[in-house]
């Protein structure tokens, strides 16, 4: 496999690329759907593929295909590079930066190999968490009116090699599960929960999340929310944000602007700009104890890699350092035009489509409270613990979070349900009124959508929980 990549490389650099880089990569996909209680789909599919990226006289071009000989590789490459010399009469300027190149092997071994788990026993798992949604529900109350259940294995092999020493093999297996659930009553109409659950590992990630009684609590909690959810008095209250949002705050509103081709340019017709190219905005926007980073090289994470695809090793990235924006997400481009060096944030979903800045697991770093500290210390406030929706602009500065789960806190104790609280606050306002930090961290995961074409990347967001004091919110009837 590597001879011919090296051979492509070197065409590409003999046809007048100043540098080159040559991908394989094949994708193993198995998926399982059950809808409302039936089998929909389950189906395989394998894909796979080269592509080569160049640099010719300041411009970069990409080009891939899906079966070629060393020859159709030859012909690729030099299509690739007379693609870049044609773009440099209207733009250039593009560089790559001196980063370390790695050789590196990152195989994934699985204790479970996805190839031993079957479509039966894939449908048997969802048909089951499927039971357990429904039966947690009395029917005088309350009915799983639709209940959407995907569950998708992943292999992906890659081997990467570049002009400038770098030569990286990798195997990842990833699983992930989405849920779609809306429970109705009759009198008080309908919610709806979107539950994603993601890793990097083989079938054992799937059993450890324990997908039954996962549904189980959560379509008795959507039957709580209908009964027993009740409005509130809006105006100026403490918050506490569950995981799950504070996660979802530290990917849109520290992630995204902290991608250095937004504040370059590139994405600003694509995904938006950011707010952090404008200075009016200050760079600090919280207290000393608020850290957001993003780290590929979790264990198990769903965003987890160790090298990029462009051999640069993976680090932990601190975006957000005690309370100021800090690092921005990097690839060797963008660095060379930032005059610092790649911090390995390039990323590519399949083999036809380029590597591009992207987040990898983005959370709040913990504090030291507990959560029923943070609720002692709140006299008039609300416990927002999942979300039902949420909406930010494109710059990345001014958003509103829906909650969905929520309690209202009165002197010190939950005082149950509240229906619907509504926080819309802008990055620094939301960042600035943190005052409390939990101990316990939780994950979610998420496909992160960004580039054209479009690329859903494996992400996880996370954090614990955080406290706000004295923040806006509304009632949503």
């Amino acid at each position: 496999m590597e001879d011919i990549l090296y051979a492509t490389m070197d065409h590409a650099l003999s046809s007048g690329a100043e540098y080159a880089e040559v991908r394989h990569q094949s994708d193993r996909y198995a998926r399982s759907m059950v809808k409302n209680g039936a089998t929909e789909v389950s189906s395989s599919e394998y894909g796979s593929g080269y592509s080569i990226r160049v640099l010719a006289d300041g411009c970069m071009a990409f080009g891939a295909a899906n079966a070629m000989d060393a020859n159709g590789l030859k012909a690729l490459a030099e299509r690739t590079v007379r693609a870049a010399k044609a773009s440099s009469r209207l733009s250039g300027g593009i560089k790559m930066d001196d980063s370390d190149m790695r050789t590196a092997k990152d195989i994934l071994v699985p204790r479970i190999r996805f190839d031993d788990i079957g479509p039966d026993e894939r449908d048997s798992l969802l048909l089951e968490a499927y039971k357990a949604a429904s039966s947690s529900l009395d029917p005088f109350d309350s009915r799983l009116a639709g209940c959407y259940l995907t569950l998708s294995l992943l292999e992906t092999e890659k081997t990467i090699v570049n002009s400038h020493g770098g030569r990286l093999h990798s195997f990842t297996p990833r699983a992930s599960m989405n849920a779609f659930i809306t429970v109705l009553d009759p009198q008080k109409g309908a919610v709806q929960r979107h539950i994603s659950k993601g890793c990097a590992s083989g079938w054992e990630g799937v059993e450890d999340w324990d997908l039954p009684l996962r549904m189980e609590e959560e379509a008795s909690v959507l039957g709580k929310v209908l009964r027993d959810a009740r409005s509130f008095r809006t105006g100026k209250k403490d918050l506490i944000l569950g995981p799950e949002i504070i996660g979802l705050v530290a990917h849109e509103s520290a992630g995204h602007p902290s991608e250095a081709d937004r504040l370059q340019g590139r994405e600003a017709a694509q995904a938006g700009e950011t707010f952090l190219g404008d200075e009016s905005h200050p760079r600090r926007v919280g207290g000393e104890l608020l850290n957001v980073v993003d780290d590929p090289t979790l264990p198990g994470s769903f965003g987890h890699y160790l090298h990029d695809d462009e051999c640069v090793p993976a680090r932990r990235r601190y975006l957000i350092r005690e309370g100021s924006f800090d690092e921005l997400l990097h690839n060797r481009s963008t660095a060379a035009a930032a005059g610092t060096l790649s911090n390995g944030s390039s990323r590519s979903l399949s083999f036809d489509m380029e590597p591009i800045v992207r987040m990898a697991n983005t959370f709040v770093e913990p504090g030291d409270w507990s959560l029923e500290e943070m609720i002692e210390d709140v006299k008039d406030g609300i416990y927002m613990k999942t979300f039902m929706e949420w909406n930010i602009d494109d710059r990345r500065y001014n958003q509103r979070y829906v909650g969905l789960e929520s309690y209202a806190v009165v002197d010190g104790e939950l005082a149950g349900m509240v229906r619907s609280p509504a926080l819309e606050i802008s990055t620094p306002g939301l960042w600035s009124a943190i005052d409390a930090l939990g101990r316990e961290m939780e994950f979610s995961a998420a496909l992160c959508g960004k580039g054209e074409p479009m690329q859903g990347i494996p992400v996880w967001t996370g954090g614990p929980h955080a406290r706000l004091r004295s923040v806006p919110m509304e009632g949503v009837q």
